[in-house]
């Protein structure tokens, strides 16, 4: 029995390098464009974190001011809360109005955003991804459009 040669090479086969380099083409395009949309989503849940608290502060603070009559304990809010992992804290007040701003903490995917909430319960976005911005009444998440 004769083995013809040609037509083994030919059933043996791989891919070619400009088949390879299609692949990689393609997976480096879904990768540009799977990357940002994944790290938007994992910063989206981690804005959570600084909506709650802003919230529970503004409720604590409305707490305090009716039991003090005041917003101040001697010259600081009454109410301040505690750094979390995504965001710091920081609160102004006078004796009836108070704004509290969440600010992104450096190094995270919140990092270069700022949010703010006050004794109307009036929420804004003064800072959304590094940019600035003047969003009143609305906290921003996917983009300095949408509240």
């Amino acid at each position: 029995m004769k083995i013809d040669l040609n037509r083994a090479r030919r059933v043996a086969k791989g891919f070619t390098l400009i088949e390879l380099m299609i692949v990689v083409a393609i997976v480096g395009i879904l990768s540009a464009v799977a990357y940002p949309a994944y790290t938007d989503y994992i910063r989206r849940g981690d804005l959570v974190e600084g909506f709650q608290t802003l919230s529970s502060t503004q409720v604590r603070m409305e707490q305090y001011f009716q039991d003090n009559r005041s917003y101040l304990s001697g010259a600081n809010c009454g109410v301040v809360p505690a750094a979390t992992k995504y965001f710091t804290y920081a609160c102004v007040a006078t004796a009836t109005t108070f704004t509290v701003t969440a600010t992104g903490a450096a190094g995270t995917p919140t990092s270069g955003d700022e949010y703010t909430i006050d004794q109307a319960g009036t929420k804004g976005t003064t800072s959304f991804k590094g940019a600035a911005v003047t969003l009143t009444n609305c906290w921003a998440k996917k983009s300095t459009t949408d509240c």
